[in-house]
């Protein structure tokens, strides 16, 4: 019986470090390695660009102009807005610190809508097309479909401004220097 336990454990482990030595192929497939010092990237990930420049174009066809207030933020700018509110005047607008925002990898952006009377607004009531639908959701919805993670659903701390595809990449990994490979667009889940 001792035999039969030691031999079921030993097929258990091999079993799991068959499929650990899986997952890392995979993830070795879908992102790139650098060092924990590897250079932040100084402009959006080419995946998030395209479905950025699709989600304006499909807002547009529903009539519906989307203006994109923030892309690529460096470690210095994300200091800066989380300064605000704490050591600097002004709301506070974010809870990420230089490097803890997805912005800073070049994996979000934030939107605005431009309202009939060419102002931009953050009015998530607004329903500028007339549809019976509130404008705000309807992007959301639209960069849900391209791909995008919606702030506007976390639980605690909504951001309805912010989309991130984040590649199943943590902050932490990143941080690492963990990058998703620019033509991962089949691995944005």
């Amino acid at each position: 019986m001792k035999y039969m336990r030691k031999k079921l454990l030993t097929s258990t482990i091999i079993m799991v470090m068959i499929i650990l030595s899986t997952a890392c192929n995979r993830m070795d497939d879908r992102y790139e390695k650098g060092d924990k010092g590897a250079p932040v990237p100084d402009e959006l990930h080419p995946v998030v660009e395209e479905n950025k420049n699709m989600l304006v174009e499909q807002a547009a066809d529903s009539d519906i102009e989307v203006v994109i207030t923030d892309g690529i933020r460096s470690v210095d700018e994300q200091n800066e807005l989380y300064a605000e509110g704490r050591s600097a005047e002004g709301d506070i607008v974010t809870n990420a610190k230089g490097g803890e925002s997805y912005h800073n990898y070049g994996l979000a952006i934030d939107f605005a809508l431009r309202d009939a009377d060419g102002e931009i607004i953050w009015d998530t009531e607004y329903d500028g097309n007339d549809n019976g639908q509130a404008d705000w959701f309807e992007v959301a919805g639209i960069a849900k479909d391209l791909g995008f993670e919606w702030g506007g659903e976390w639980e605690s701390s909504p951001d309805y401004p912010h989309l991130q595809m984040d590649f199943g990449l943590s902050i932490d990994q990143l941080q690492n220097g963990w990058r998703p490979k620019d033509d991962a667009a089949a691995t944005a889940e």
